[in-house]
């Protein structure tokens, strides 16, 4: 963790709460995209994004440093709001609601790039909850080992092995063009 980051933190936690901007700056797109990639509703999204900072600056006061990142305390916030956001909506939920475009989406490159997404998840609902949480967190949200061995709350060690036995696995069962768009993050 970077000094600058762990001085904002600590200014927040004495009460300094316009420091907490620099911390929302930092990780406002990091946390908006892992949200997303597991709720493909933009504004659901915003919202869940918008509430997860909203816990972590009523909460900053028991972040504490020893027990590890405070991305990955952000990231478990966030892991959380969306679990409790399936547990209450999951009967609710109606799938032309998860479609969403820009004005300015070209739709067709959306489409395409929908449909070989789709493609990606049918082979990533193969793998176990884990192995699947562990390659996106990797993949797509781009986290460290470290990073994901706080937030799944396994060793670094672990995390390293169930990733590379997925991709492995993955790598086998896939057209290559398809493992690469995952591997490649396109």
């Amino acid at each position: 963790m970077d000094i600058q980051e762990l001085k904002y933190i600590k200014k927040c936690q004495e009460g300094e709460l316009e420091s907490f901007a620099y911390i929302y700056d930092k990780y406002i797109n990091k946390i908006y995209k892992y949200i997303y990639y597991r709720m493909p509703d933009k504004y659901i999204s915003e919202d869940l994004t918008s509430q997860t900072f909203i816990k972590a600056l009523k909460s900053i006061s028991l972040y504490n440093k020893d027990k590890g990142s405070f991305s990955s305390w952000l990231y478990k916030i966030a892991k959380n709001n969306l679990a409790d956001y399936y547990r209450t909506y999951k009967n609710n939920l109606d799938i032309n609601d998860l479609w969403y475009l820009e004005d300015d989406t070209n739709i067709e490159v959306a489409a395409d790039k929908d449909f070989k997404l789709d493609k990606v998840k049918k082979y990533l609902n193969k793998l176990n909850k884990e192995q699947k949480e562990i390659v996106i967190l990797r993949v797509w949200d781009e986290l460290s080992y470290s990073e994901i061995s706080e937030i799944v709350q396994k060793s670094e060690a672990s995390c390293k092995m169930m990733f590379s036995r997925s991709l492995e696995k993955l790598k086998q069962e896939m057209p290559i063009g398809l493992y690469l768009l995952l591997v490649l993050n396109i």
